[in-house]
C-alpha cells in the first residue's frame, strides 16, 4: 500500500497541469505514491500532457463532473495510500518536499504546514497555520489543499459534500474534528 496518493483534478488547465506534473515526477526523489488525475473533460491540450506522463499515474480519467467535490470525490474512492494529499492543476510542490514531509513516520489524522501562494517572483504570501489547529481558527479559516495530508480513513464514511461549490472542505474539517 502506498503511503501517500496525491490526487489532481484539473479541467482546461493544461499549462498548470504540466507544471503539477512536473514537480510531483521531476521534482521529487520519495517514490512511496500513487498519483491519480480527475480531469473534467478538458477541451485543451491537458489529456495530451496526461498521456505524456500515463505510464506514471495510478490512475486517470477525463468525463464530465459536477464539479470540484465531485471529481475531488471520484479520486477519493480510487485512492490506496495512507494519506491523501490534492495537488490540483496549477498547485505545485517545492523541490523534494515529499522526502522532508515523510522523513519521519506519523499517524495523525491531518499533517499540515503553511501554504505559500506564489502570484509571481516578486508576490509570495504564506498563509501561517498554528502549530495546533483549534475550533476558532477552522471557523474563520481553513486549511489549503497543497499544503494538507489527510489520512484516507477520514473519508471511509464521509466524502467531500457535493452540494457546495466552495466550503466542502472547510465543512469536512468541521465534521471530523481534527483538533481533539
Amino acid at each position: 500500500m502506498p503511503q501517500l496518493t496525491i490526487i489532481t483534478i484539473n479541467r482546461n488547465d493544461a499549462q498548470g497541469l504540466e507544471k503539477t506534473l512536473e514537480s510531483i515526477w521531476e521534482k521529487q526523489s520519495f517514490k512511496n505514491f500513487e498519483h491519480i488525475i480527475i480531469d473534467g473533460a478538458s477541451t485543451d491540450n491537458s489529456i495530451n500532457i496526461i498521456k505524456k506522463y500515463a505510464s506514471h499515474l495510478s490512475y486517470w480519467v477525463s468525463e464530465p463532473d459536477k464539479g470540484i467535490y465531485n471529481a475531488m470525490n471520484k479520486g477519493i474512492i480510487k485512492a490506496k495510500g495512507n494519506y491523501l494529499l490534492f495537488l490540483n492543476s496549477g498547485d505545485w510542490l517545492e523541490n523534494d518536499i515529499l522526502t522532508r514531509v515523510f522523513k519521519e513516520s506519523f499517524t495523525e489524522d491531518i499533517v499540515y504546514a503553511d501554504l505559500y501562494l506564489y502570484r509571481n517572483a516578486d508576490d509570495i504570501q504564506i498563509s501561517p497555520y498554528p502549530d495546533k489547529l483549534t475550533l476558532p481558527f477552522i471557523y474563520k479559516y481553513s486549511l489549503g489543499h497543497p499544503s494538507t495530508f489527510i489520512k484516507r480513513e477520514l473519508f471511509k464514511d464521509m466524502l467531500y459534500e457535493e452540494k457546495y461549490q466552495i466550503i466542502s472542505d472547510w465543512a469536512f474539517f468541521i465534521k471530523t474534528d481534527p483538533f481533539v
